[in-house]
């Protein structure tokens, strides 16, 4: 790990406002594609599927190759200018195998797998992710409401009803999120550890406390623009550093 490297997409990722209009052809629209592993007979728990997905988009964002002169860093520059988009799809067998040489990173919490992608126009999505299956992508669990001791936490809404797909998308953007509330060391020692992090559903008086957090910078949420599920401006998931 190079931890100049680090430090840049620390600074790309504390900089990001979001915001901006959407290209007028659909074929323009920057995007980062997901794919969470789903296997018919054995599928994940929904809790290490939600925080592999998390952890990907995480490690991908810090990744020393989307730094500097690095291969993915054009992409996630322009990515981050326009207005973040994040599409999970599922993946099983060979199509999960195939997706792995498509560039990304690749995150596991248990037996749970989700790869993020380097961002890009939609209309040239690498065909081995572009036939894979978006909508329905759901499977069995709930998410414990327990805070951890310590470290990166995202909290889901307890009020939002979302499948595992929509909601990988939006963990995996609060896990981006989350590095605005780290400094520059505390964010290269993240990284070293693959980006450790839990991901919670709130309970409605925690989630209240949240959203006072949001409001006074202590945590950062993450507000849906309503293409899919939900209504626009839903808050759907919010990210705090709990410190020992």
């Amino acid at each position: 790990m190079d931890p100049e490297a680090v430090v840049a997409d620390h600074r790309r990722l504390v900089g990001y406002v979001g915001g901006g209009e959407d290209p007028e052809d659909p074929a323009d629209v920057l995007a980062m594609a997901m794919v969470l592993r789903i296997e018919k007979s054995d599928p994940p728990d929904r809790t290490g599927l939600l925080t592999a997905a998390a952890r990907a988009v995480a490690l991908l964002c810090l990744d020393h190759r989307a730094a500097g002169d690095g291969p993915w860093a054009s992409a996630m520059d322009d990515w981050c200018n326009a207005r973040i988009r994040k599409i999970a799809r599922r993946a099983r067998g060979s199509q999960w195998a195939a997706a792995q040489e498509v560039w990304g990173v690749t995150a596991t919490e248990g037996d749970a797998e989700a790869r993020a992608f380097v961002p890009g126009r939609v209309g040239d999505l690498d065909r081995r992710v572009k036939k894979l299956q978006i909508g329905g992508t759901e499977v069995d669990g709930r998410l414990p409401t327990e805070a951890p001791g310590h470290g990166v936490v995202l909290w889901t809404n307890p009020g939002l009803d979302m499948t595992v797909g929509k909601l990988a998308a939006q963990v995996g953007h609060a896990s981006m999120l989350a590095a605005k509330l780290l400094t520059a060391d505390e964010a290269i020692r993240w990284r070293l550890a693959e980006c450790p992090l839990a991901v919670r559903e709130a309970t409605p008086e925690r989630w209240r406390a949240l959203l006072d957090a949001d409001a006074a910078g202590a945590a950062v949420a993450v507000r849906d623009a309503g293409f899919t599920e939900i209504a626009p401006g839903s808050v759907t998931v919010i990210a705090e550093i709990i410190r020992n």
